[in-house]
């Protein structure tokens, strides 16, 4: 295969995966896989594959700020137990045990397909006297895990950020996309410092990755807001049925 079709496979696999990633979660699910079959190594490609995420994320925090979709003290004391998290589970990440995970992840992925199908207001609305409340333990400690999860491996963090948020935080689902995304890029910049020290990084397939990423990620932000949470669910409903579809049968 020659360069110039693996580039143009590369941004093509990033600006999808930009878009899943900023208005649902996954989207790793399409590079990961890709950047193997170009012949990376497994742990390489979890880590040239953080590029990719960190450029599309400073995309689509900067672009869902500037449309006054939430602000800075809204999601930035959720991001310090994720990022702690991030940096042990990319420290583990070369321990990974890829098939028992996927299986969890679908588990969790179908369960989660349930309930936002049945309860579409808990996803849509704001729920007034739990957003903005002080930090409990419990939160603590779950968006650390979820940080662990997120380090590890990254692919589906996207579907439980948003699931910690709307349900455990009270956001509706717009904003919490855009919360979901700065928290993604604080955690995903320890994430790849580990993976970078370890040498497992390659940048050149990481930066052209990247530039498809900026790309999905930008059209994603300005879908998002036109639309609406409704139009955001439908997104999410139809891409938490996929992969875990996916991650479950194949």
């Amino acid at each position: 295969m020659n360069d110039l079709l693996v580039y143009i496979l590369v941004v093509a696999a990033g600006t999808a995966a930009g878009f899943i990633n900023t208005l649902a979660g996954s989207g790793s699910l399409l590079t990961l896989p890709l950047l193997i079959f170009l012949g990376l190594p497994a742990n390489v490609a979890n880590g040239t594959n953080r590029i990719g995420i960190l450029l599309q994320s400073v995309v689509a925090v900067g672009s869902f700020k500037q449309q006054k979709v939430f602000e800075w003290r809204e999601g930035l004391w959720l991001t310090i137990p994720a990022t702690v998290g991030a940096l042990f589970g990319a420290a583990m990440a070369v321990n990974i045990n890829e098939v028992l995970m996927n299986r969890i992840i679908g588990a969790l992925l179908v369960l989660m397909f349930f309930i936002i199908l049945f309860k579409p207001e808990t996803w849509v609305k704001e729920q007034a006297g739990r957003v903005h409340a002080k930090p409990s333990l419990i939160r603590i400690l779950v968006f650390t895990a979820i940080g662990f999860y997120g380090g590890f491996i990254q692919a589906g963090v996207g579907f439980f950020l948003l699931a910690g948020l709307v349900l455990g935080a009270g956001f509706n689902l717009l904003k919490a996309n855009a919360i979901k995304v700065l928290i993604v890029l604080v955690f995903t910049v320890a994430a790849l410092a580990v993976f970078i020290i370890n040498g497992q990084v390659n940048y050149t397939l990481g930066f052209i990755l990247g530039a498809g990423n900026m790309l999905g990620a930008w059209i994603a932000t300005r879908v998002a807001v036109k639309q609406g949470a409704v139009f955001v669910r439908w997104v999410l409903l139809v891409t938490v049925f996929a992969f875990a579809v996916k991650l479950l049968l194949f």
